[in-house]
Order: structure tokens, then C-alpha cells, then sequence
């Protein structure tokens, strides 16, 4: 079983895949691939497609920019994982919201196509969250520059929104809003909510083996640290019984999804899993401190998507936060089919949802920057 835990954090580690390919299988996928390309590629006069590497944060990192009108908003997709990169998973939910929304989606340092283009050896002192939000900081910058944008909307799903919430705060000045996915609030929260769910469910399935290796960790968190190796057996049974995908035991379409991606090749695929084994280790110590509960007041409208069934990120830390900040303009959108991974579970909802209540947040004209 593959797992992605702690908001996404733990993705890959008791399970990763080889994504080894036969012969075979490997033309098979080509094929397959050209198919995707050719219908995502993008014809329209006005449309932006482009993906290349550009100097963030000392190092070069990988965006993807792509749109059927370069006067839309500009959103800036900040993925989940850490080191879980969205580029490769496109295909399967974001050419709708093209015809709305420029989306530049932005490999982070240490994953996907970026894991490639510095040795991990020179970067892995700079593997920490504040580094990460500079990053952010600076591909908006690059992109209010590069596509004549005052302004840009910041969405970010999972480890995304941890990156997002302090870019945000950061500098509002960047941002039209925030937009939130799998909002992370406070991970000890999250891990206390998540694992009571688990055992909720165990126990109404009668599973006593996966009974036992949770009481094994119980009480979870309580007041010992939160490890790797008590992840692991508190993050498999919430994600078993629909808290990454609702109502399913596998999500194989997102773990599997860049084999067909005509955005990596093989050698982007291998780096999905290098750069996980590389980032979660030097994380981890930071991520089980993030709290945002303090933070009462938030400089720009905020948005906040929420899975009904979403016991990756459990949303009642997220709800009790909404309530309590201050803010320009605040919304939360439920999603009642879904569990962590709405842009799959409810693409259309998304969809509607954005230009509902994210749209009209931008300037119905957002005159060049000159």
C-alpha cells in the first residue's frame, strides 16, 4: 500500500515504487503518451505552454506554464509531499481549469525534475521550510515579471499550503488571495484527529491485526515525538479507509500517474521516489512544529478547500481557524465526495468552485506591469 501522510508528508516511505519498466510496457506507455500530448497540447492563439528551469534560490528549478489565454489570472500551484511534484499528474485534472486560469505548477527543490539539477549533497543543508518559502517567494516574483502579471493567486494542496500560508504572510503585496487545499493548521492536531479516526474505523471492521499495530504507537501523538516510524503505522490505516481517497483503499491513479505523463521522462520518474528518500528525513524535525494557530489576522482573502472525508489533513483544525482569523475576505468551499485529494476526486467541483469565489478575487483586468 502506498501512503502519503502528515498532510502528504510520508509519501513514499513504507512502500516506493520502482516504476521499473519492461520493453514492452515501457512502448506501451509511450504510446499511450502521445496520446496525452497531443490532446494536451495547447492550440489556442492566445494560450501559453511552456516548461523550462530557471535560477530560484541558488539552484535551477523546474516551472510548468500552461494556459489558453495569457490575460486569465496567473495561479501558482504549490505541490504537496514535500517532494510530491504535481507536474507529472496534470494531465489527469487541470486542462478545464486552463481555459480560466494560467496554472504554472513549480517543482520544488529536491523533487521531481529539480531533484536533477543540483547534487543533493550541495542543497542539503538548505532543506528546511523557511527555504522553501523563499523559494515560493521568489518563482512568484519571477512570474509577476516573466507574464506581465501585477499580481498572481497562490494555491497550494497539502506540504503546499504550509509553503503557501507563509508565503503569504510573507508578502501579501505578491498575491490576490490564498487559496488552500488539504490545509495543514497544525500537525499534531492533524496526526491526534487522524489517528482516532483509524482506530474508529479498525474497530467497526473488526481488524484486529491493524488494531494491534495501532494501539502498538496509542496514545498517538501524545506527548512523545512525533517519528518516522510512528508515522508510518498511524498514517496506513486513516489513508486505508478512505482519509487520502474517499471511499477507496488504493490511489494508484496519482502514485502511477507519471508513467503516462508526456512531461517526464523515465529519469523524471526515478526522481520522484530519489527525491522523497532524500527530503523527508531532513523535514521532518520542522514539519511536526508547524502550528498556524496563533495567526489571527491574514493580510489578503483567503479560500480554503475542504474534503468532507479528508483524514490526511483532517479539516476541524482548518474550519476552527477560518472562524477565528481575520481577513480581507474569507470562504470555506466543502467538498462532500472527496477525502485529501479533491483536484481528482471532484475536478468539476473545482473547477466551478474557482471561478466562483477565486476568479473574481484577481482584477477583472490585471494591466501589464510596466
Amino acid at each position: 500500500m502506498k501512503i502519503i501522510g502528515l498532510a502528504g508528508f510520508i509519501l513514499m516511505l513504507t512502500s516506493l515504487c520502482a516504476h521499473a519498466q519492461a520493453p514492452a510496457e515501457a512502448t506501451s506507455y509511450q504510446k499511450v503518451k502521445e496520446v496525452i500530448r497531443d490532446l494536451e497540447h495547447i492550440v489556442a492563439p492566445g494560450g501559453i505552454q511552456e516548461s523550462y528551469k530557471t535560477r530560484i534560490g541558488g539552484i535551477d528549478q523546474w516551472l510548468n506554464v500552461r494556459g489558453q489565454d495569457q490575460s486569465n489570472p496567473v495561479v501558482l500551484f504549490v505541490h504537496g509531499g514535500p517532494a510530491s511534484p504535481l507536474m507529472p499528474t496534470i494531465w489527469q485534472f487541470q486542462r478545464p481549469i486552463e481555459e480560466y486560469f494560467t496554472v504554472v505548477n513549480w517543482d520544488q527543490r529536491g523533487a521531481g525534475k529539480t531533484y536533477g539539477e543540483a547534487d543533493p549533497k550541495a542543497i542539503s543543508d538548505s532543506i528546511h521550510i523557511d527555504r522553501y518559502v523563499d523559494d515560493a517567494i521568489e518563482v512568484a516574483e519571477h512570474i509577476r515579471k516573466r507574464y506581465h502579471k501585477n499580481k498572481i493567486i497562490l494555491m497550494g494542496h497539502s506540504w503546499g499550503t504550509i509553503i503557501g500560508l507563509n508565503a503569504a504572510l510573507k508578502r501579501p503585496d505578491l498575491f490576490y488571495a490564498y487559496v488552500g487545499i488539504g490545509q495543514v493548521i497544525s500537525t499534531r492536531e492533524n496526526e491526534r484527529i487522524s489517528f482516532e479516526y483509524a482506530l474508529q474505523q479498525v474497530k467497526a471492521h473488526d481488524n484486529a491485526a491493524a488494531l494491534k499495530e495501532l494501539e502498538s504507537i496509542a496514545p498517538y501523538p501524545g506527548d512523545q515525538p512525533i517519528t518516522r516510524e510512528r508515522i508510518i503505522v498511524a498514517r496506513k490505516w486513516p489513508q486505508f479507509y478512505g482519509g487520502l481517497s474517499a471511499f477507496r483503499e488504493t490511489s494508484t491513479y496519482f502514485f502511477d500517474a507519471s508513467l503516462l505523463s508526456p512531461d517526464y521522462d523515465d529519469a523524471n520518474v526515478r526522481a520522484i521516489d530519489e527525491g522523497s528518500l532524500f527530503t523527508l528525513g531532513r523535514i521532518l524535525p520542522e514539519f511536526v512544529n508547524v502550528d498556524f494557530t496563533k495567526v489571527r489576522n491574514f493580510p489578503i482573502p483567503v479560500v480554503m478547500f475542504m474534503g468532507r472525508h479528508d483524514y490526511t489533513t483532517p479539516t476541524a483544525p482548518t474550519v476552527a481557524w477560518l472562524e477565528q482569523v481575520k481577513a480581507p475576505e474569507k470562504q470555506s468551499v466543502w467538498f462532500e465526495h472527496s477525502a485529501h485529494m479533491i483536484p481528482w476526486e471532484e475536478p468539476g467541483k473545482m473547477l466551478v468552485s474557482m471561478l466562483k469565489y477565486v476568479r473574481p478575487l484577481a482584477a477583472s483586468t490585471d494591466q501589464d506591469s510596466k
